[in-house]
Parts: structure tokens; sequence; C-alpha cells
């Protein structure tokens, strides 16, 4: 039996297998090393860009994460192009014998290119960056949330529940960004039919003189008085348009307002439908 397994390994060359194998370690190891200091290598590209070191966060945030992503790639690829050097193979007969089309189509790589050429024009445009509050529409299909990463394949989208959505940049159709300029506020306060709205019209205007101050954020107020909603409750509507982002804290800090002054002045907010 021994005699056997001997005669098996001697078909072996048992160093050169040995060798490479520590080649392989050796190889590991320094993409290991290169993959981190990706992130290092990313950063101090674009901050020693004087065009880019120029642009807000956001968008320097957005510039590094894809190069992160390209490097990445590309890091993949040569490490498993040098693994089946090593191992022998001819990487390059194989490529040149199955073609550069077999082999863009084995890999899936149209699907990879409409991903490309889609956040390509995404940076380019300039149509979201990283920090972002962005709604994406893909026909019935919505996503909603903070953009976390802008990448040449997906997009990273963090909803308000802390879901994180890897969306491919080809099915982005339709980009609603809420972080561009001001944003309004609507508030509808239900009241009952039978109502003074004079007073109700007051008491909203004293609280505007008192607390609008206080908010460096709001940028305009606009009282459009009663209304009736599309479920048919009576309202009376006040817009606020507010820097980006301050959206959810002024609706709830100025509904509180108000319902506030209608208490201490005998009023009560009507039921809503």
């Amino acid at each position: 039996m021994l005699a056997f397994f001997q005669k098996y390994l001697a078909r072996f060359d048992v160093e050169a297998i040995l060798m490479n194998l520590i080649s392989i370690v050796i190889l590991y190891l320094l993409f290991l090393v290169l993959r981190r200091l990706i992130k290092f290598i990313a950063k101090k590209a674009v901050q020693s860009t004087g065009r880019l070191s120029s642009q807000d966060l956001g968008r320097q945030k957005t510039v590094i994460r894809l190069v992160e992503n390209i490097l990445q790639y590309t890091l993949v690829f040569l490490f498993i192009y040098c693994i089946l050097a090593i191992c022998g193979l001819p990487v390059s007969s194989l490529l040149a014998g199955a073609g550069i089309a077999g082999v863009a189509i084995g890999l899936g790589a149209q699907g990879f290119l409409s991903d490309l050429v889609n956040g390509f024009f995404i940076l380019i445009e300039r149509q979201f960056d990283v920090g972002d509050s962005v709604r994406l529409t893909n026909g019935p299909i919505t996503v909603s949330g903070k953009v976390v990463s802008v990448g040449i394949r997906t997009t990273q989208i963090r909803d308000a529940d802390g879901t994180l959505h890897f969306i491919p940049n080809r099915n982005i159709l339709v980009v609603s960004n809420k972080s561009r300029g001001d944003m309004r506020v609507q508030i509808d306060l239900p009241l009952p039919s039978r109502v003074d709205l004079n007073l109700v019209t007051s008491l909203i205007e004293t609280v505007n003189q008192e607390r609008l101050p206080q908010y460096e954020a709001i940028k305009n107020c606009l009282i459009l008085g009663p209304q009736t909603t599309e479920t048919g409750q009576f309202s009376y509507r006040i817009h606020l348009f507010v820097t980006n982002g301050q959206q959810s804290q002024v609706y709830h800090d100025f509904y509180g307002y108000y319902q506030q002054a209608f208490v201490e002045a005998g009023l009560e907010l009507g039921t809503t439908h």
C-alpha cells in the first residue's frame, strides 16, 4: 500500500506545488494589504485634485466611493488572473480563444455595462451624492432614503427604518432628490365644521410671530387658510418652507405649537376621517 502511494505521489512535482502554494499565500496577503489601502488611496487621490477638493463634502464622498469601487474591481480581477497564472493555466490563450464577445456574454457583462453607463451619467449629471435624501422609482417600485454609496454597478440607499437597499444602477429610472434647495412642510390642522376662522387665523399668526424667529431653518411661511382635504376633512393649511433635512422636525414642532395655542384658547382640533 505504501509503495502504491509513493508511486502515485511520484507523478506530481511536490516541490513545485509547495512553491505555488507559498506564492498564492503571499499573493493573498498582498491582496489583503492593498484592499485595506484602497480607501486611503482613493481619499488622497480626491483630496489632491484641486477641482474635486473644492467640492462639497457629499460630492467628495461620492467620488471617493466610486474610485474605491473601481480599484476594488480592478484588484479582484488582477488577483484572480495571478492565481490562474500561478496554477499554470494559459489565461491569455483562454481569453483569446473564447473571444471577447463570448467572454462578455459568459460573464453577464451586458447588465454590468448597463449599470456602468447609467452610473456614469448619474455621477456626471450629479443626480445625487452620498448623504442626499432621495426617492428612486422604477415603475411601481419606489425606494426612499439616504444615499450611502454610489458604485459603478450599484447604489446603496438606507431607508427610514434602517434597511439598506442595493439597487442596480440600470434599474434607476426616475430620481427625486429631496436635498437640493428648500423643501415645503405642509401642516393641515383638522377643524370642526363650526369654528371661528378669524380666531383660528389670529392664533396661527400669533404662534408664527413668536416661534418663526427661533428657527433659522425656516425660510418662509404661507398661510393658505381653510381647505378640504382629499378625504373630505375640513382643515386649516399652512405651508412652511425650510432647509432640506429639517422637514420632519419643523412639522412636529409647529403642529404642537398650533395645537397648544388652540387648547389654551378653548378650541379643539376636529377629528380626522
